[in-house]
């Protein structure tokens, strides 16, 4: 099964590239911070906060809104692409 994780984060870096012309893709272009108070977690997508997300769903929408417009809900949950800090997809309370 490890061929199907590179061939889905090849295409995943392939989608993430196209939203980040012009500037320097990175290993992990997004990064999901540890919950705040009321269990936000900013989102950033190559530098540039996007707001706040209070669960997997909206991590989607902000990749959406991101140029990503295919990536659902398992993409996040399953995506090398971005770093959990202060938990996985799973917490969202601090």
């Amino acid at each position: 099964m490890p061929g199907r994780v590179a061939d889905g984060a090849a295409r995943e870096e392939t989608r993430v590239n196209t939203v980040h012309r012009g500037g320097m893709a990175t290993a992990k272009p997004v990064i999901v911070y540890p919950p705040d108070e009321q269990g936000g977690r900013r989102v950033r997508v190559d530098g540039a906060i996007l707001g706040l997300a209070y669960g997997v769903r909206d991590v989607s929408a902000f990749m959406q809104e991101a140029g990503l417009q295919s990536f659902d809900e398992m993409d996040v949950v399953r995506s090398a692409l971005i770093e959990w800090r202060g938990g996985g997809p799973d917490v969202w309370t601090h």
